[in-house]
Protein backbone atom coordinates (compact mmCIF):
# COMPACT_ATOMS: atom_id res chain seq x y z
CA UNK A 1 0.00 0.00 0.00
CA UNK A 2 2.51 2.27 0.37
CA UNK A 3 4.26 1.71 -2.90
CA UNK A 4 1.05 2.41 -3.84
CA UNK A 5 -0.39 5.16 -2.47
CA UNK A 6 3.51 7.11 -3.70
CA UNK A 7 2.48 6.48 -7.23
CA UNK A 8 -0.85 7.66 -6.93
CA UNK A 9 0.34 11.07 -5.80
CA UNK A 10 2.77 11.18 -8.00
CA UNK A 11 0.12 10.90 -10.89
CA UNK A 12 -1.94 13.50 -9.05
CA UNK A 13 1.32 16.18 -8.59
CA UNK A 14 2.16 15.50 -12.55
CA UNK A 15 -1.71 15.95 -13.23
CA UNK A 16 -1.89 19.22 -11.31
CA UNK A 17 0.99 20.69 -13.10
CA UNK A 18 0.19 19.60 -16.70
CA UNK A 19 -3.31 20.75 -16.00
CA UNK A 20 -1.78 23.90 -14.67
CA UNK A 21 0.60 24.39 -17.24
CA UNK A 22 -2.63 23.79 -19.70
CA UNK A 23 -4.80 26.83 -18.52
CA UNK A 24 -2.00 29.08 -18.38
CA UNK A 25 -1.36 29.01 -22.17
CA UNK A 26 -5.18 29.10 -22.82
CA UNK A 27 -4.87 32.24 -20.74
CA UNK A 28 -1.56 33.38 -21.75
CA UNK A 29 -3.13 35.80 -24.28
CA UNK A 30 -5.68 37.50 -21.92
CA UNK A 31 -3.89 40.57 -19.38
CA UNK A 32 -4.64 38.98 -15.36
CA UNK A 33 -8.09 40.37 -14.33
CA UNK A 34 -6.80 42.91 -11.94
CA UNK A 35 -4.33 44.69 -14.58
CA UNK A 36 -7.40 45.07 -16.85
CA UNK A 37 -8.88 48.75 -17.46
CA UNK A 38 -12.46 49.29 -17.24
CA UNK A 39 -13.92 50.78 -20.14
CA UNK A 40 -16.37 53.15 -20.49
CA UNK A 41 -17.90 54.19 -23.93
CA UNK A 42 -19.96 57.75 -23.97
CA UNK A 43 -21.38 58.08 -27.49
CA UNK A 44 -23.65 60.67 -28.54
CA UNK A 45 -25.41 61.61 -31.55
CA UNK A 46 -24.63 63.91 -34.62
CA UNK A 47 -22.47 65.69 -31.82
CA UNK A 48 -20.58 67.91 -33.78
CA UNK A 49 -16.99 68.82 -32.72
CA UNK A 50 -17.88 72.29 -32.89
CA UNK A 51 -20.26 72.30 -30.39
CA UNK A 52 -17.52 70.87 -27.61
CA UNK A 53 -16.12 73.81 -26.13
CA UNK A 54 -12.78 71.66 -25.73
CA UNK A 55 -12.30 72.14 -29.98
CA UNK A 56 -14.50 75.33 -30.23
CA UNK A 57 -16.07 77.58 -27.59
CA UNK A 58 -17.97 80.18 -30.13
CA UNK A 59 -21.11 77.98 -29.49
CA UNK A 60 -21.36 76.71 -25.88
CA UNK A 61 -19.26 75.35 -23.10
CA UNK A 62 -18.97 71.92 -22.27
CA UNK A 63 -17.14 71.62 -18.99
CA UNK A 64 -17.50 68.52 -18.34
CA UNK A 65 -17.06 66.99 -21.44
CA UNK A 66 -14.15 68.65 -21.50
CA UNK A 67 -12.69 67.08 -18.30
CA UNK A 68 -12.29 64.65 -20.21
CA UNK A 69 -10.11 66.34 -22.43
CA UNK A 70 -7.86 68.07 -19.76
CA UNK A 71 -7.74 64.35 -18.01
CA UNK A 72 -6.28 62.75 -21.64
CA UNK A 73 -6.33 63.16 -25.32
CA UNK A 74 -8.40 65.03 -27.71
CA UNK A 75 -8.04 64.24 -31.17
CA UNK A 76 -8.36 66.71 -33.83
CA UNK A 77 -8.76 64.28 -36.83
CA UNK A 78 -10.61 61.43 -35.92
CA UNK A 79 -13.13 60.07 -38.44
CA UNK A 80 -15.23 58.47 -39.27
CA UNK A 81 -15.75 55.74 -42.31
CA UNK A 82 -19.34 56.23 -43.62
CA UNK A 83 -21.27 59.33 -41.82
CA UNK A 84 -24.89 57.90 -41.09
CA UNK A 85 -25.82 56.41 -37.51
CA UNK A 86 -26.36 53.00 -37.74
CA UNK A 87 -23.81 52.56 -40.22
CA UNK A 88 -21.21 53.95 -37.60
CA UNK A 89 -22.68 52.32 -34.73
CA UNK A 90 -22.10 48.63 -36.87
CA UNK A 91 -18.39 49.97 -37.62
CA UNK A 92 -17.39 50.72 -34.03
CA UNK A 93 -19.06 47.34 -32.53
CA UNK A 94 -16.90 45.35 -35.55
CA UNK A 95 -14.42 46.73 -36.34
CA UNK A 96 -14.78 46.60 -40.52
CA UNK A 97 -15.85 48.97 -43.47
CA UNK A 98 -19.79 48.83 -43.90
CA UNK A 99 -19.36 47.06 -46.68
CA UNK A 100 -18.01 44.37 -44.70
CA UNK A 101 -20.40 44.31 -42.09
CA UNK A 102 -23.57 44.56 -44.22
CA UNK A 103 -24.56 47.65 -42.51
CA UNK A 104 -24.28 50.34 -45.36
CA UNK A 105 -26.93 52.53 -44.66
CA UNK A 106 -30.34 52.37 -42.47
CA UNK A 107 -31.95 50.38 -45.11
CA UNK A 108 -29.77 47.55 -44.96
CA UNK A 109 -29.49 45.00 -42.16
CA UNK A 110 -26.36 44.19 -40.23
CA UNK A 111 -25.02 40.66 -40.41
CA UNK A 112 -25.16 38.82 -37.25
CA UNK A 113 -22.94 36.36 -38.08
CA UNK A 114 -20.51 39.44 -37.33
CA UNK A 115 -18.66 39.32 -33.84
CA UNK A 116 -18.62 42.11 -31.74
CA UNK A 117 -15.97 42.90 -29.77
CA UNK A 118 -18.45 43.68 -26.89
CA UNK A 119 -18.91 39.09 -27.62
CA UNK A 120 -14.79 39.18 -27.23
CA UNK A 121 -14.55 41.08 -23.75
CA UNK A 122 -17.49 39.19 -22.42
CA UNK A 123 -15.49 35.73 -23.43
CA UNK A 124 -12.46 37.46 -21.57
CA UNK A 125 -14.49 37.87 -18.37
CA UNK A 126 -15.58 41.15 -18.53
CA UNK A 127 -18.69 42.50 -17.25
CA UNK A 128 -20.47 44.20 -20.14
CA UNK A 129 -23.72 46.76 -20.03
CA UNK A 130 -24.92 48.82 -22.47
CA UNK A 131 -27.53 52.03 -21.71
CA UNK A 132 -29.20 54.04 -24.53
CA UNK A 133 -29.61 54.36 -28.17
CA UNK A 134 -27.98 51.30 -30.19
CA UNK A 135 -30.25 52.13 -33.21
CA UNK A 136 -30.43 48.62 -34.96
CA UNK A 137 -31.53 45.45 -33.45
CA UNK A 138 -32.88 44.44 -30.01
CA UNK A 139 -30.94 42.46 -28.35
CA UNK A 140 -27.41 43.40 -28.73
CA UNK A 141 -24.98 40.55 -28.69
CA UNK A 142 -22.26 40.40 -26.05
CA UNK A 143 -23.99 42.29 -22.98
CA UNK A 144 -24.60 41.01 -19.38
CA UNK A 145 -27.19 43.58 -19.21
CA UNK A 146 -28.68 46.41 -21.51
CA UNK A 147 -31.56 48.46 -21.77
CA UNK A 148 -31.82 50.60 -25.06
CA UNK A 149 -34.34 52.68 -27.00
CA UNK A 150 -36.16 51.50 -29.78
CA UNK A 151 -34.76 52.34 -33.57
CA UNK A 152 -34.17 56.22 -33.02
CA UNK A 153 -36.12 56.65 -29.53
CA UNK A 154 -38.21 59.14 -28.27
CA UNK A 155 -36.96 62.28 -26.25
CA UNK A 156 -39.83 62.59 -23.81
CA UNK A 157 -41.28 59.75 -21.85
CA UNK A 158 -39.56 57.45 -23.59
CA UNK A 159 -39.76 53.38 -24.70
CA UNK A 160 -36.78 50.96 -23.25
CA UNK A 161 -36.28 47.43 -24.75
CA UNK A 162 -34.00 45.57 -21.92
CA UNK A 163 -32.88 42.38 -20.91
CA UNK A 164 -34.83 41.23 -17.66
CA UNK A 165 -37.90 43.57 -17.78
CA UNK A 166 -38.85 43.90 -21.53
CA UNK A 167 -40.16 46.77 -23.21
CA UNK A 168 -40.94 49.26 -20.72
CA UNK A 169 -41.73 53.18 -20.67
CA UNK A 170 -40.05 55.49 -18.15
CA UNK A 171 -41.28 59.09 -17.57
CA UNK A 172 -38.82 61.97 -18.15
CA UNK A 173 -36.18 63.30 -19.94
CA UNK A 174 -34.12 60.70 -22.33
CA UNK A 175 -30.67 61.74 -21.61
CA UNK A 176 -31.56 62.27 -17.33
CA UNK A 177 -32.89 58.47 -17.81
CA UNK A 178 -29.95 57.01 -19.69
CA UNK A 179 -27.54 58.10 -17.19
CA UNK A 180 -29.36 57.12 -14.14
CA UNK A 181 -29.94 53.55 -15.75
CA UNK A 182 -25.91 54.10 -16.08
CA UNK A 183 -25.20 54.81 -12.73
CA UNK A 184 -27.56 52.51 -11.22
CA UNK A 185 -25.82 49.89 -12.80
CA UNK A 186 -22.84 51.15 -11.63
CA UNK A 187 -23.79 50.85 -8.57
CA UNK A 188 -25.61 47.82 -8.10
CA UNK A 189 -25.25 45.71 -10.63
CA UNK A 190 -21.33 45.92 -10.79
CA UNK A 191 -19.05 43.01 -9.73
CA UNK A 192 -15.90 44.69 -7.60
CA UNK A 193 -13.91 42.13 -8.88
CA UNK A 194 -14.40 41.91 -12.50
CA UNK A 195 -13.69 44.61 -15.02
CA UNK A 196 -16.58 46.42 -17.16
CA UNK A 197 -17.06 47.46 -20.02
CA UNK A 198 -20.16 49.94 -20.45
CA UNK A 199 -21.77 51.77 -23.25
CA UNK A 200 -23.20 54.68 -22.52
CA UNK A 201 -25.05 56.01 -25.41
CA UNK A 202 -27.17 59.44 -25.99
CA UNK A 203 -30.16 59.80 -28.28
CA UNK A 204 -28.87 63.77 -28.03
CA UNK A 205 -28.71 65.53 -30.16
CA UNK A 206 -30.36 63.94 -32.72
CA UNK A 207 -32.45 65.60 -34.87
CA UNK A 208 -35.83 66.53 -34.05
CA UNK A 209 -34.29 68.08 -31.23
CA UNK A 210 -36.11 68.12 -27.72
CA UNK A 211 -33.92 70.06 -24.94
CA UNK A 212 -34.80 69.13 -21.24
CA UNK A 213 -37.58 71.59 -20.15
CA UNK A 214 -34.97 72.98 -17.21
CA UNK A 215 -33.11 74.55 -20.23
CA UNK A 216 -35.93 75.66 -22.52
CA UNK A 217 -35.88 79.18 -21.43
CA UNK A 218 -32.14 79.85 -21.52
CA UNK A 219 -31.40 78.65 -24.96
CA UNK A 220 -34.24 79.67 -26.60
CA UNK A 221 -33.10 83.29 -25.77
CA UNK A 222 -29.50 82.89 -26.93
CA UNK A 223 -28.01 84.38 -29.99
CA UNK A 224 -25.38 82.28 -31.86
CA UNK A 225 -22.37 83.31 -34.47
CA UNK A 226 -23.16 82.11 -37.83
CA UNK A 227 -20.74 80.37 -39.80
CA UNK A 228 -19.03 82.33 -42.62
CA UNK A 229 -19.87 79.62 -45.02
CA UNK A 230 -23.46 79.89 -44.27
CA UNK A 231 -24.81 81.43 -47.91
CA UNK A 232 -22.80 79.16 -49.25
CA UNK A 233 -24.07 78.74 -53.34
CA UNK A 234 -21.81 75.61 -54.24
CA UNK A 235 -20.46 77.37 -56.70
CA UNK A 236 -16.92 75.78 -57.94
CA UNK A 237 -17.94 72.49 -56.73
CA UNK A 238 -19.62 68.80 -58.19
CA UNK A 239 -23.24 68.40 -59.08
CA UNK A 240 -24.09 66.43 -56.00
CA UNK A 241 -23.48 69.20 -53.90
CA UNK A 242 -26.07 71.55 -55.09
CA UNK A 243 -28.46 68.42 -55.79
CA UNK A 244 -28.01 67.57 -51.43
CA UNK A 245 -31.88 68.22 -49.49
CA UNK A 246 -30.08 69.64 -46.29
CA UNK A 247 -29.99 73.16 -46.37
CA UNK A 248 -31.36 74.93 -43.62
CA UNK A 249 -33.45 77.35 -45.71
CA UNK A 250 -35.32 75.01 -48.11
CA UNK A 251 -35.35 71.16 -46.11
CA UNK A 252 -35.34 72.54 -42.08
CA UNK A 253 -39.21 71.50 -41.60
CA UNK A 254 -41.36 74.55 -39.60
CA UNK A 255 -43.26 72.18 -37.03
CA UNK A 256 -40.98 68.98 -37.06
CA UNK A 257 -37.91 70.86 -36.79
CA UNK A 258 -38.42 74.45 -35.58
CA UNK A 259 -41.74 73.74 -33.38
CA UNK A 260 -43.79 76.04 -34.83
CA UNK A 261 -47.42 74.27 -34.19
CA UNK A 262 -49.65 73.32 -37.45
CA UNK A 263 -52.30 75.84 -36.27
CA UNK A 264 -49.68 78.84 -36.53
CA UNK A 265 -48.21 77.32 -40.32
CA UNK A 266 -52.19 77.37 -40.86
CA UNK A 267 -52.19 80.65 -40.04
CA UNK A 268 -49.38 82.20 -41.89
CA UNK A 269 -49.54 79.76 -45.03
CA UNK A 270 -46.76 78.25 -44.01
CA UNK A 271 -46.43 74.66 -46.08
CA UNK A 272 -45.43 71.65 -45.11
CA UNK A 273 -41.71 70.68 -45.71
CA UNK A 274 -41.31 67.03 -45.16
CA UNK A 275 -43.00 64.85 -42.80
CA UNK A 276 -43.45 68.16 -40.88
CA UNK A 277 -46.56 68.14 -38.40
CA UNK A 278 -46.95 64.58 -38.41
CA UNK A 279 -43.22 64.46 -36.44
CA UNK A 280 -44.53 68.00 -34.20
CA UNK A 281 -47.20 65.48 -33.61
CA UNK A 282 -45.25 62.45 -32.96
CA UNK A 283 -43.18 64.50 -29.80
CA UNK A 284 -45.90 66.47 -28.80
CA UNK A 285 -48.31 63.48 -28.28
CA UNK A 286 -45.47 62.02 -26.26
CA UNK A 287 -45.76 65.04 -23.39
CA UNK A 288 -47.39 64.53 -19.74
CA UNK A 289 -50.03 67.71 -19.81
CA UNK A 290 -46.95 69.23 -17.63
CA UNK A 291 -44.44 68.95 -20.16
CA UNK A 292 -46.60 70.42 -23.39
CA UNK A 293 -48.00 73.41 -21.09
CA UNK A 294 -43.85 74.08 -20.84
CA UNK A 295 -42.97 73.65 -24.80
CA UNK A 296 -46.45 75.14 -25.63
CA UNK A 297 -45.22 78.87 -23.39
CA UNK A 298 -42.25 78.95 -25.28
CA UNK A 299 -42.79 77.53 -28.27
CA UNK A 300 -46.01 79.90 -28.74
CA UNK A 301 -44.43 82.74 -28.31
CA UNK A 302 -41.49 82.22 -30.72
CA UNK A 303 -44.80 81.39 -33.14
CA UNK A 304 -46.54 84.58 -32.67
CA UNK A 305 -43.70 86.46 -33.19
CA UNK A 306 -42.95 84.55 -36.36
CA UNK A 307 -46.80 85.81 -37.77
CA UNK A 308 -45.95 89.15 -37.15
CA UNK A 309 -42.21 89.22 -38.84
CA UNK A 310 -43.16 86.53 -41.93
CA UNK A 311 -44.89 88.57 -44.13
CA UNK A 312 -41.92 91.51 -44.45
CA UNK A 313 -38.99 88.57 -44.40
CA UNK A 314 -36.29 88.01 -47.33
CA UNK A 315 -35.13 84.70 -48.16
CA UNK A 316 -31.92 85.86 -46.16
CA UNK A 317 -33.82 86.54 -43.06
CA UNK A 318 -35.76 83.60 -42.99
CA UNK A 319 -32.42 81.65 -43.19
CA UNK A 320 -31.00 83.02 -40.42
CA UNK A 321 -34.31 83.13 -38.13
CA UNK A 322 -34.58 79.14 -38.83
CA UNK A 323 -30.65 78.89 -38.67
CA UNK A 324 -30.93 80.52 -34.75
CA UNK A 325 -33.44 78.24 -33.84
CA UNK A 326 -31.73 75.12 -34.94
CA UNK A 327 -28.84 76.38 -32.71
CA UNK A 328 -30.81 76.96 -30.11
CA UNK A 329 -32.79 74.13 -30.14
CA UNK A 330 -29.61 71.50 -31.29
CA UNK A 331 -27.26 73.19 -28.25
CA UNK A 332 -30.42 72.88 -25.97
CA UNK A 333 -29.84 69.18 -26.20
CA UNK A 334 -26.36 69.21 -25.79
CA UNK A 335 -26.29 71.38 -22.66
CA UNK A 336 -28.32 67.95 -20.92
CA UNK A 337 -25.57 65.82 -22.47
CA UNK A 338 -22.32 67.49 -20.77
CA UNK A 339 -24.52 68.03 -17.37
CA UNK A 340 -25.04 64.45 -17.66
CA UNK A 341 -21.38 63.02 -18.17
CA UNK A 342 -20.54 65.51 -15.21
CA UNK A 343 -22.81 63.63 -13.23
CA UNK A 344 -20.98 59.63 -14.68
CA UNK A 345 -17.12 61.67 -14.44
CA UNK A 346 -18.41 62.93 -10.45
CA UNK A 347 -19.46 59.54 -9.64
CA UNK A 348 -16.34 57.81 -10.96
CA UNK A 349 -14.29 60.67 -8.72
CA UNK A 350 -16.59 59.95 -5.15
CA UNK A 351 -15.75 56.02 -5.33
CA UNK A 352 -12.41 56.26 -6.75
CA UNK A 353 -12.88 54.65 -10.36
CA UNK A 354 -11.02 56.82 -12.11
CA UNK A 355 -7.30 55.06 -12.04
CA UNK A 356 -8.02 52.20 -13.87
CA UNK A 357 -10.86 53.12 -16.18
CA UNK A 358 -10.06 54.75 -20.26
CA UNK A 359 -13.33 56.88 -20.82
CA UNK A 360 -14.32 57.75 -24.11
CA UNK A 361 -16.08 60.19 -25.42
CA UNK A 362 -17.16 60.82 -28.84
CA UNK A 363 -20.18 60.92 -32.03
CA UNK A 364 -21.19 58.21 -34.43
CA UNK A 365 -20.07 61.10 -36.76
CA UNK A 366 -20.38 64.96 -37.17
CA UNK A 367 -22.87 67.33 -37.93
CA UNK A 368 -23.36 70.40 -40.00
CA UNK A 369 -24.26 73.22 -37.95
CA UNK A 370 -24.84 75.83 -40.87
CA UNK A 371 -21.72 75.37 -42.67
CA UNK A 372 -22.45 75.59 -46.58
CA UNK A 373 -26.08 76.43 -44.95
CA UNK A 374 -26.80 72.48 -44.27
CA UNK A 375 -27.83 70.42 -41.32
CA UNK A 376 -27.32 66.74 -41.00
CA UNK A 377 -24.12 64.95 -42.36
CA UNK A 378 -23.64 61.93 -44.65
CA UNK A 379 -20.60 64.18 -47.19
CA UNK A 380 -17.05 63.58 -46.49
CA UNK A 381 -16.39 67.07 -46.15
CA UNK A 382 -15.41 67.98 -42.41
CA UNK A 383 -17.72 69.01 -40.70
CA UNK A 384 -19.68 65.53 -41.06
CA UNK A 385 -16.65 63.76 -41.73
CA UNK A 386 -14.74 64.56 -38.67
CA UNK A 387 -16.31 62.99 -34.97
CA UNK A 388 -15.09 64.52 -31.66
CA UNK A 389 -13.15 62.11 -29.87
CA UNK A 390 -11.52 62.47 -26.48
CA UNK A 391 -10.12 59.64 -24.52
CA UNK A 392 -8.79 59.72 -21.27
CA UNK A 393 -6.99 56.90 -18.76
CA UNK A 394 -5.26 58.51 -15.85
CA UNK A 395 -2.66 55.45 -15.52
CA UNK A 396 -1.44 55.60 -19.26
CA UNK A 397 -2.44 58.75 -21.04
CA UNK A 398 -0.79 62.27 -20.95
CA UNK A 399 -3.42 64.90 -19.64
CA UNK A 400 -4.15 68.05 -21.69
CA UNK A 401 -2.21 66.47 -24.77
CA UNK A 402 -3.42 66.48 -28.64
CA UNK A 403 -3.18 64.49 -31.51
CA UNK A 404 -3.89 65.03 -35.00
CA UNK A 405 -3.16 61.54 -36.26
CA UNK A 406 -5.88 60.15 -38.90
CA UNK A 407 -7.45 57.90 -36.61
CA UNK A 408 -11.28 56.46 -37.66
CA UNK A 409 -14.09 54.72 -35.65
CA UNK A 410 -12.81 51.78 -37.36
CA UNK A 411 -9.83 51.46 -34.65
CA UNK A 412 -12.35 51.41 -31.30
CA UNK A 413 -12.45 47.84 -31.43
CA UNK A 414 -8.45 47.25 -31.94
CA UNK A 415 -7.81 49.39 -29.35
CA UNK A 416 -10.27 48.22 -26.56
CA UNK A 417 -9.18 45.19 -26.99
CA UNK A 418 -5.43 45.96 -27.26
CA UNK A 419 -5.85 47.36 -23.75
CA UNK A 420 -7.81 44.59 -22.47
CA UNK A 421 -5.07 42.39 -23.92
CA UNK A 422 -7.75 40.23 -25.94
CA UNK A 423 -6.45 38.63 -28.87
CA UNK A 424 -8.69 40.84 -31.92
CA UNK A 425 -10.05 38.89 -34.61
CA UNK A 426 -7.49 38.58 -37.75
CA UNK A 427 -10.64 40.01 -39.80
CA UNK A 428 -10.98 43.54 -38.11
CA UNK A 429 -9.62 46.23 -40.31
CA UNK A 430 -8.58 48.86 -37.62
CA UNK A 431 -5.38 49.41 -35.77
CA UNK A 432 -5.13 49.86 -32.01
CA UNK A 433 -4.23 53.53 -30.96
CA UNK A 434 -2.69 52.49 -28.17
CA UNK A 435 0.52 53.94 -29.27
CA UNK A 436 -0.56 57.40 -29.61
CA UNK A 437 -2.56 57.19 -26.55
CA UNK A 438 0.64 56.21 -24.40
CA UNK A 439 3.08 58.10 -26.30
CA UNK A 440 4.58 56.09 -28.67
CA UNK A 441 2.94 58.20 -31.88
CA UNK A 442 5.77 57.36 -34.05
CA UNK A 443 4.74 53.86 -34.17
CA UNK A 444 1.23 54.66 -36.21
CA UNK A 445 1.88 54.63 -39.39
CA UNK A 446 -0.89 55.45 -41.15
CA UNK A 447 -1.45 58.43 -42.93
CA UNK A 448 -4.46 58.38 -45.36
CA UNK A 449 -8.27 56.86 -44.21
CA UNK A 450 -11.00 55.39 -46.39
CA UNK A 451 -14.64 56.72 -46.38
CA UNK A 452 -17.62 55.62 -48.48
CA UNK A 453 -21.23 56.52 -47.95
CA UNK A 454 -24.35 54.61 -49.64
CA UNK A 455 -27.27 55.98 -48.75
CA UNK A 456 -28.82 57.17 -52.45
CA UNK A 457 -31.75 57.74 -53.75
CA UNK A 458 -32.81 58.28 -49.88
CA UNK A 459 -33.70 60.95 -47.48
CA UNK A 460 -31.87 64.19 -48.03
CA UNK A 461 -30.75 62.90 -51.56
CA UNK A 462 -26.41 62.78 -50.93
CA UNK A 463 -25.14 60.61 -53.70
CA UNK A 464 -23.03 57.73 -53.21
CA UNK A 465 -19.11 58.32 -52.60
CA UNK A 466 -16.08 57.09 -51.89
CA UNK A 467 -12.99 58.75 -51.17
CA UNK A 468 -9.28 58.84 -49.57
CA UNK A 469 -7.99 61.58 -47.40
CA UNK A 470 -4.66 62.60 -46.00
CA UNK A 471 -3.49 65.58 -43.86
CA UNK A 472 -3.47 67.59 -46.92
CA UNK A 473 -5.99 66.74 -49.40
CA UNK A 474 -9.35 64.57 -50.09
CA UNK A 475 -9.79 62.81 -53.15
CA UNK A 476 -13.71 62.42 -53.87
CA UNK A 477 -15.57 60.11 -56.44
CA UNK A 478 -19.53 60.51 -56.86
CA UNK A 479 -20.25 57.61 -58.78
CA UNK A 480 -24.22 57.17 -58.27
CA UNK A 481 -26.12 58.70 -59.52
CA UNK A 482 -23.29 61.54 -61.14
CA UNK A 483 -20.30 60.47 -62.13
CA UNK A 484 -18.00 63.24 -60.91
CA UNK A 485 -14.28 63.49 -59.24
CA UNK A 486 -13.70 66.47 -56.35
CA UNK A 487 -10.25 67.34 -54.83
CA UNK A 488 -10.23 69.47 -52.03
CA UNK A 489 -6.69 70.69 -50.55
CA UNK A 490 -7.26 70.57 -47.01
CA UNK A 491 -4.68 73.21 -46.41
CA UNK A 492 -5.15 76.23 -48.69
CA UNK A 493 -9.21 75.68 -48.30
CA UNK A 494 -10.17 74.53 -45.10
CA UNK A 495 -13.59 75.72 -45.42
CA UNK A 496 -13.49 73.29 -48.64
CA UNK A 497 -15.30 75.48 -51.10
CA UNK A 498 -13.31 74.66 -54.24
CA UNK A 499 -13.22 71.69 -56.11
CA UNK A 500 -9.45 71.59 -57.73
CA UNK A 501 -9.31 68.29 -59.33
CA UNK A 502 -8.99 69.81 -63.14
CA UNK A 503 -6.36 72.33 -61.93
CA UNK A 504 -3.14 71.46 -63.80
CA UNK A 505 -1.61 72.41 -60.95
CA UNK A 506 -2.59 69.48 -59.08
CA UNK A 507 -2.19 67.11 -61.76
CA UNK A 508 0.84 65.11 -59.64
CA UNK A 509 -1.23 65.28 -56.49
CA UNK A 510 -4.31 63.82 -58.32
CA UNK A 511 -2.41 61.04 -59.77
CA UNK A 512 -0.87 59.88 -56.98
CA UNK A 513 -4.24 60.15 -54.66
CA UNK A 514 -5.66 57.85 -57.40
CA UNK A 515 -3.29 55.15 -56.93
CA UNK A 516 -3.34 55.60 -53.33
CA UNK A 517 -7.14 55.37 -53.29
CA UNK A 518 -7.08 52.42 -55.43
CA UNK A 519 -4.68 50.62 -52.78
CA UNK A 520 -6.87 51.15 -50.13
CA UNK A 521 -10.11 49.43 -51.84
CA UNK A 522 -8.00 46.88 -52.06
CA UNK A 523 -6.88 46.54 -48.92
CA UNK A 524 -10.25 47.15 -47.87
CA UNK A 525 -11.57 44.50 -50.09
CA UNK A 526 -14.16 46.98 -51.53
CA UNK A 527 -15.08 47.41 -55.33
CA UNK A 528 -17.21 48.77 -58.21
CA UNK A 529 -19.01 45.46 -58.48
CA UNK A 530 -19.77 45.52 -54.77
CA UNK A 531 -21.00 48.58 -54.63
CA UNK A 532 -23.21 48.11 -57.73
CA UNK A 533 -25.21 45.29 -56.07
CA UNK A 534 -26.11 47.44 -53.62
CA UNK A 535 -26.95 49.88 -55.94
CA UNK A 536 -29.47 47.40 -57.60
CA UNK A 537 -30.65 45.59 -54.29
CA UNK A 538 -31.70 49.56 -53.25
CA UNK A 539 -33.73 50.43 -56.08
CA UNK A 540 -35.27 46.56 -56.34
CA UNK A 541 -36.23 47.18 -52.71
CA UNK A 542 -37.19 50.84 -53.68
CA UNK A 543 -39.63 49.54 -56.86
CA UNK A 544 -41.11 47.57 -54.26
CA UNK A 545 -42.05 50.00 -51.76
CA UNK A 546 -39.85 48.91 -49.17
CA UNK A 547 -37.50 51.59 -48.78
CA UNK A 548 -38.56 54.73 -46.35
CA UNK A 549 -39.57 57.81 -48.05
CA UNK A 550 -38.75 56.06 -51.78
CA UNK A 551 -41.20 54.93 -54.21
CA UNK A 552 -41.39 54.09 -57.50
CA UNK A 553 -41.80 57.09 -59.22
CA UNK A 554 -38.55 58.56 -57.41
CA UNK A 555 -36.69 55.65 -58.51
CA UNK A 556 -37.21 56.27 -62.12
CA UNK A 557 -36.78 59.44 -62.20
CA UNK A 558 -32.81 58.55 -60.84
CA UNK A 559 -32.71 56.00 -63.12
CA UNK A 560 -33.36 58.08 -66.03
CA UNK A 561 -30.74 60.56 -64.71
CA UNK A 562 -28.40 58.01 -64.40
CA UNK A 563 -29.02 57.32 -68.13
CA UNK A 564 -28.32 60.25 -69.08
CA UNK A 565 -24.85 60.61 -67.14
CA UNK A 566 -23.61 57.43 -68.87
CA UNK A 567 -24.86 59.19 -72.74
CA UNK A 568 -23.05 62.30 -71.89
Amino acid sequence: MPKSSTFYKSILSLSLIFGLAYLSSCQSDVKPTQDRPNIIFIMSDDHAYQAISAYDNSLIETPNIDRIAKMGMLFTQASVTNSICAPSRATILTGKHSHMNGKIDNHFPFDTTNVTFPQLFQDAGYQTAMFGKLHFGNNPKGFDQFKILPGQGAYYNPDFITKNEGNIQVKGYVTDIITDMTLDWLQNERKKEDPFLLFYLHKAPHRSWLMAERHLDEFTNKTFPEPPTLFDDYSGRTAPVAEAEMSILHHMSWAGDHKISPIVMDEIGLDEIGFDKPRYNYSFERFTPEQRESFERVYGKIGEELKKIYPTMTEEDLMRWKYQRYMQDYLGTIKSVDENVGRLLDYLEANNMMENTIIVYTSDQGFYLGEHGWFDKRFVYDESFKTPLLVAWPSKVEPGTRSDALVQNLDFAQTFLDAAGIPAPSDMQGESMIPILTGNEEEWTRDAVYYHYYEYPAEHMVNRHYAIVTADYKLIHYYYVEDEWELIDRKKDPLELKNVYNDPAYAEIREDLHRRLEELRVKYKDNSALSQKYIDQLLSDAEAGKVFGIDSAKVQAVKARRREVENR
